[in-house]
């Protein structure tokens, strides 16, 4: 995948497209990736009896936390340029590095 952990990203599709956000989490096997603050997503906890070290039951709540994406709903936002951009790669000394396809920067990203 051409996105790392903490890259920042511009989603250019769904709800929260347009939003940027830091990358917290990338699974590469399934080409999701998980964004902070966005795509949030709420799940209903039942309450568990005898759930804490003192044997009480544990209350029921809403808990709301970042869903995945699809990688392919990403791009990343140059550093440089600030703008979002497709990535390349360039060989060099220390290897290959990811760089900005916009004419104007090609800026090393990483």
């Amino acid at each position: 995948m051409k996105i790392k952990k903490g890259d920042t990203i511009e989603i250019i599709a769904g709800k929260d497209h347009g939003k940027r956000g830091e990358i917290l989490r990338v699974i590469p096997k399934t080409s999701r990736v998980v964004v902070q603050g966005l795509n949030l997503r709420k799940k209903h906890q039942r309450a568990k009896p005898g759930a804490t070290p003192s044997g009480r039951q544990m209350a029921p709540e809403i808990l709301q936390f970042e869903g995945s994406m699809d990688a392919s709903n990403v791009m990343l936002v140059c550093p440089k340029c600030d703008n979002k951009t497709r990535v390349g790669y360039q060989q060099t000394e220390a290897g290959h590095v990811r760089v900005c396809k916009h004419q104007e920067c090609q800026a090393v990203i990483d």
